[in-house]
């Protein structure tokens, strides 16, 4: 077989680029998915209860860049939605990220919004250069929400300390004196109100857009040829692991449903950075806005070494590794690397989005 253009990936970096090539281009394309399903790690379906579940943990789509809402609004209708977070804390549920309301629930103070930034400053500790993710924390809010909030949480979720990772893990989630307790403050924020995989679908669904499914790249190789490759994978499996192994962190997910009663817990998502294993439980209810009062699902969820992979592991090790296979990977002929996996960075969905519509077709 020969196409024009191969994706290998049906997530949101294969899919943009898909439809892309076929109304910018007026180019067939060929999208190769190793699952069963579209949309990738954003898949969602019904489970059993009919309760609507994100396969792959939760999902919320959120946005500064209003090119990439228009672009997807284009294949959904929105569910408005501000996801708040509470984090399980000294037997209390604590709102994350750290904000006024958490430090005087957690300290039994009662401080205004400039009071609390003074506080926080009071317990910040001097770092002369910020090196790691610890840094990052205790910089900003001192040693005891370092240890309260982040460190084991961090383990769990990586199997190394905030001292082993790159600045950039914590960085993502911000420390704040005032009393916004939203978990994002982007102008746009919503989950698709039909599903993330129908919106896929949408996406997808074009005359000269073909997508097999369960057909995994690696085995269908030497029977597919390609004027040019878009691969969304993993890149050290793409070059046969010929600088070494990428360490990636998956994901597993207990799923429990209950009945008799509409939810399980306040809100979307609460973490638990200090007691048992899993690293938070998701109830997607809250996040789809669905209307069932008499059931929900949740979903705890148990980071691991071993399974799909789902993130890089951001050590200083790992990263000169993904760092090499980027060198090999920019002067591959005629095939093109994007997304979290096959560029070994962390991406939002937003920036995958963003990086397919900025590239030169």
């Amino acid at each position: 077989m020969h196409v024009k253009n191969l994706v290998v990936g049906a997530g949101y970096a294969g899919a943009t680029i898909a439809r892309r090539l076929a109304e910018e281009k007026n180019e067939s394309v060929l999208v190769v998915e190793k699952h069963d399903h579209i949309a990738g790690h954003a898949h969602d379906r019904y489970d059993a209860n009919g309760v609507l579940i994100h396969e792959y943990g939760p999902h919320i789509f959120h946005t500064t860049d209003k090119a990439v809402w228009d672009f997807l609004s284009r294949f959904t209708e929105w569910h408005h939605y501000q996801h708040r977070v509470l984090s399980y804390v000294d037997g209390m549920l604590v709102p994350l990220p750290i904000s006024a309301d958490t430090v005087n629930q957690l300290y039994n103070l009662d401080l205004s919004a400039e009071e609390v930034e003074s506080w926080l400053a009071s317990k910040a500790e001097k770092v002369p250069e910020i090196r790691n993710s610890e840094d990052v924390v205790v910089s900003k809010a001192g040693r005891d929400i370092y240890e309260k909030f982040f460190k084991q949480y961090t383990y769990k979720q990586w199997e190394l300390y905030p001292d082993q990772l790159s600045p950039d893990v914590i960085k993502r989630i911000p420390v704040r004196s005032n009393r916004d307790t939203r978990y994002f403050t982007d102008r746009y924020q919503a989950l698709p109100k039909q599903g993330y995989t129908e919106m896929f679908r949408r996406m997808l669904d074009h005359p000269r857009i073909q997508v097999l499914l369960h057909a995994d790249w690696f085995d269908l190789k030497k029977e597919i040829r390609f004027d040019r490759m878009f691969f969304t994978g993993p890149v050290d499996r793409y070059f046969d692991y010929r600088e070494g192994h990428i360490r990636y962190r998956s994901v597993h997910f207990e799923y429990e449903t209950l009945y008799g009663r509409e939810f399980f817990q306040p809100v979307g998502t609460v973490n638990y950075p200090n007691d048992y294993d899993f690293t938070r439980i998701t109830e997607y209810k809250h996040l789809t806005g669905q209307k069932l009062t008499d059931r929900t699902t949740i979903a705890r969820e148990y980071s691991s070494a071993e399974g799909e992979p789902f993130y890089i592991v951001p050590s200083a090790p790992n990263l000169t590794l993904a760092r090499r296979y980027a060198d090999l990977a920019a002067v591959e002929r005629n095939t093109t690397f994007v997304g979290r996996l096959a560029e070994s960075r962390y991406y939002n969905m937003d920036q995958v989005v963003a990086r397919v519509l900025g590239l030169s077709l």
